[in-house]
């Protein structure tokens, strides 16, 4: 008869399997991703602000990184580790892609290589404006998808006569215009200077704004995005970029209707 072994079958199963099947005590993930101290977690704990796969966590929970939805007030700030979110203004010239098989700089060359990112949605090649680029594929999904109405604002310069665009047209714009692939979404429309708008809309259809102007006859000359949702950043220059705050994360999940799952890490 074979002896008896201390520990049994658990003894053959490599540490780090073990700590992922048990998890890591939730106030210690908590304070990890920057929460606090592990006392002020606690007490967010103890006052029933963090629920964990939808259930009220209690002192000594353990959660999962890679398999548990962790919320804190309702909104997923998850815990799966390597999660990285870059903020850049993107000059004109360079495009929107990951990669580029006619070898034009893109959104991927402007931020830091250690990980492998991609942005979220798109901007065409001759529009400006902020960009988010990061490795979270369910932040992503949620920020454009059509349903969590994410807003998107733009300054559009138009062609126009120098008293500036018709009541009529930006009447016109905000009501929604058809085009080819169907008709738009209302959207919020004004103009703070003759010839300038600012078109706010949460489509992301494939240069949606130059063919809006373009439907009520005044053509965009130069765009920029100046807001993603909670986003924005007018200090950020053109081929700029600078990390996103864990509460900036934490409000663009929150305005895209919870992120849809979205495990944050800073």
């Amino acid at each position: 008869m074979m002896p008896d072994v201390p520990g049994g079958a658990a003894d053959d199963v490599p540490l780090w399997e073990q700590e992922h099947e048990e998890g890591e005590r939730l106030q210690k993930v908590l304070a990890r991703i920057g929460y606090g101290s592990r006392r002020v977690c606690e007490d967010m704990i103890s006052a029933g602000r963090v629920t964990v796969n939808g259930d009220t966590a209690v002192l000594g929970k353990r959660v999962r990184p890679l398999l548990d939805e962790v919320q804190v007030d309702g909104v997923p700030v998850g815990v799966e580790p390597g999660l990285v979110y870059f903020l850049l203004n993107k000059p004109t010239g360079v495009v929107s892609t990951a990669a580029d098989t006619h070898d034009r700089e893109t959104v991927i060359d402007l931020v830091p290589g250690d990980v492998r990112v991609y942005p979220v949605g798109r901007l065409d090649m001759d529009t400006s404006g902020l960009i988010i680029i990061t490795n979270d594929g369910a932040l992503t999904n949620a920020v454009t998808h059509p349903s969590t109405g994410v807003e998107k604002e733009y300054l559009a310069e138009v062609e126009c006569p120098p008293s500036g665009v018709s009541p009529g047209s930006i009447r016109r714009l905000r009501e929604g215009v058809e085009l080819d692939d169907g008709m738009t979404a209302p959207a919020q429309v004004s103009q703070p200077a003759p010839g300038i708008l600012r078109i706010v809309i949460h489509e992301g259809r494939n240069r949606q704004v130059r063919r809006m102007c373009e439907t009520v006859g005044h053509p965009v000359t130069r765009l920029s995005r100046v807001r993603i949702g909670t986003i924005t950043d007018p200090n950020l220059r053109p081929g700029e970029w600078r990390e996103l705050t864990l509460d900036e994360v934490r409000k663009l999940t929150a305005s895209a209707g919870g992120g849809r799952g979205s495990r944050l890490r800073r």
